[in-house]
């Protein structure tokens, strides 16, 4: 079991294969865990774990606040994100390294690439998540937390959080830090006692910061214009993961490569064997 700790938080994480470092920023959501690289939709049925390490170092983590990870109540930014993965790389003295996103993932990715772009050899980003439905959902998830909180209490919260053994995403009313009051019950001793007006305050203001837009989320535009990462976007199909959010993001960051192949047939062999020649293609 590796842990790190990256500004105060316990970071699991896990490396695989050989060959030059490939950090990837899980999907799922709020609840973005490695093992949604291996469970989710079609993440399961390309099997990236499998076959990148062939060729690659991969570095998977459990983002902060999800999985085997620790966390703390913060207005958690998309900045904050990218901070967290570029501690995963100081942690294993890396200087620079591909960084892949898939899902929610992609937001972190292009916050990182605008934040660190000397520290991104490139971004894949795989299945961005965005689009009005994608925004419009999300907020209503933060509301039904939030009015669950204000008719039950934070107390309430946590035994919630224990009994329900639901994510985030199946069961709004727990709350995005479901998986660490699960799992540290220090963390959720003084998450039940904090003062439940401020709570309200962060976390409303938290929904406002990460879905800000119709649009796939992460990074302002006039900053991925000015981007000179090599980029390969791969668009999902759905009301998490527009097309539209995909094609926003090959439309603002320069010399990106779009690959334009319907969701149906990205499950095969073809879609390792793309990112792999992608990555491989960079000087």
């Amino acid at each position: 079991m590796a842990m790190a700790t990256i500004e105060g938080i316990p970071t699991y994480f896990e490396t695989y294969g050989s060959g030059p470092p490939l950090l990837m920023c899980a999907p799922g959501g709020f609840d973005a865990d490695i093992e949604k690289w291996r469970t989710q939709g079609v993440y399961s049925h390309i099997k990236f774990l499998e076959h990148l390490p062939q060729r690659f170092t991969c570095i998977a983590y459990d983002r902060r606040d999800t999985g085997r990870s620790g966390g703390r109540v913060d207005r958690v930014t998309w900045l904050d994100y990218a901070r967290h993965a570029k501690g995963m790389l100081e942690h294993l003295d890396l200087d620079r390294a591909h960084i892949m996103g898939g899902c929610m993932g992609c937001s972190v990715a292009i916050a990182f690439g605008t934040a660190y772009p000397h520290l991104a050899s490139s971004l894949v980003l795989f299945w961005p998540v965005g689009g009005a439905k994608y925004r419009i959902n999300g907020h209503l998830r933060f509301a039904d937390h939030l009015a669950f909180v204000h008719q039950n209490g934070l107390a309430a919260t946590v035994e919630l959080a224990r009994q329900s053994g639901k994510s985030f995403g199946n069961d709004s009313r727990v709350g995005p830090w479901v998986s660490v009051i699960r799992n540290d019950p220090e963390f959720a001793s003084r998450y039940a006692v904090q003062n439940v007006e401020d709570y309200k305050l962060v976390v409303g203001a938290m929904a406002n910061g990460l879905l800000d837009r119709d649009t796939s989320p992460g990074a302002e535009p006039e900053d991925l214009m000015r981007l000179s990462i090599p980029t390969l976007v791969v668009p999902g199909s759905d009301t998490s993961h527009s097309t539209s959010a995909a094609r926003y993001l090959h439309e603002c960051i320069p010399n990106s490569e779009y690959w334009d192949v319907p969701t149906s047939a990205q499950a095969g062999p073809q879609t390792n064997a793309k990112v792999i020649g992608f990555l491989q293609g960079i000087a």
